[in-house]
């Protein structure tokens, strides 16, 4: 958690226009300068979360999907919209039981059971909403988009990549410009362990980057993050989801990691954070041994 943040006073009486009196209030942001969230809680001691987005189209993003595609989860398997403020860019959610899989202390089987109900639950996610018009057209070039931001990324990444690393990273995100017709669906976009509740069953939280795209890109952040040493977690989020990806998939799987390995440790070194810049590294060496999924 971050230093605490108070409620602003005008969001404050936005929310309680919405639920009524609030009793207290609790700063639940993470752990970096834009995160802005707060645990409201009612003198009946029902909870709320009140959360600000970091941009617009993060907002957009989040209340499209908590109208029109998480209720598809089920009940308390994600937020449910009480309200939301374009003004404030702010969203009011009902409070979910449980904490991020990332932060219990879970058994083995408990770990194994969160993951595969998680994977169960972003099939359900994938198959909400219709995938036509303008939403098919940006599914449909979201591959493109990632190839033809690669330079921009190598750029940023500059002398921390080394010659071979650079020119392995341009070859990948460029045959993603050759790949074929995938699964489309509606992806929650950043599906890993801290976006992941656990309470005895499963929800997902944070829905600010999804969108409709290839049902592949869901997986990158627990392909680089978390599978590599939990191959378990892997079969257990895939024995959930219902299917295994098809070998396109997994191939454009390794093309997307080589571009999350460029972010991860142009991130992590400017911001201090040597695990994200490790998480790079290590997709980096594993795609040199041409074995990624």
């Amino acid at each position: 958690m971050s230093d605490a943040k108070s409620l602003p006073s005008a969001l404050r009486g936005w929310a309680e226009r919405e639920i009524g009196d609030v009793e207290s209030v609790r700063d639940a942001s993470h752990a970096r300068a834009n995160s802005q969230v707060w645990e409201l809680v009612r003198a009946d001691g029902c909870r709320f979360s009140l959360k600000v987005s970091a941009e617009a189209r993060m907002y957009e993003r989040e209340t499209f999907a908590l109208r029109h595609a998480t209720p598809a989860l089920g009940a308390g398997r994600a937020p449910q919209l009480r309200s939301s403020s374009a003004d404030h860019l702010a969203l009011l959610t009902t409070a979910l039981p449980g904490r991020a899989v990332e932060d219990l202390p879970l058994t083995a089987e408990e770990e194994y059971e969160a993951h595969r109900q998680g994977g169960f639950l972003l099939a359900r996610l994938h198959a909400a909403g219709d995938v036509t018009g303008h939403w098919r057209a940006e599914a449909e070039g979201a591959l493109l988009a990632v190839a033809e931001g690669a330079d921009k990324h190598l750029d940023e990444a500059g002398d921390r990549l080394a010659p071979a690393e650079r020119e392995l990273v341009r070859d990948l995100a460029a045959q993603l410009r050759m790949v074929g017709p995938l699964p489309l669906g509606f992806i929650h976009g950043d599906a890993w362990p801290g976006n992941l509740l656990w309470s005895g069953h499963a929800a997902w939280v944070d829905f600010d980057r999804s969108r409709f795209a290839p049902l592949v890109q869901e997986f990158v952040p627990l392909a680089c993050g978390v599978w590599p040493d939990r191959p378990r977690l892997r079969t257990a989020c895939m024995s959930g989801y219902g299917r295994e990806l098809t070998p396109e998939e997994r191939h454009v799987l390794t093309c997307l990691a080589a571009l999350d390995s460029v972010s991860a440790v142009s991130w992590g070194e400017a911001h201090g954070d040597p695990r994200v810049t490790a998480r790079g590294r290590r997709t980096l060496d594993r795609l040199f041994t041409g074995v990624f999924v």
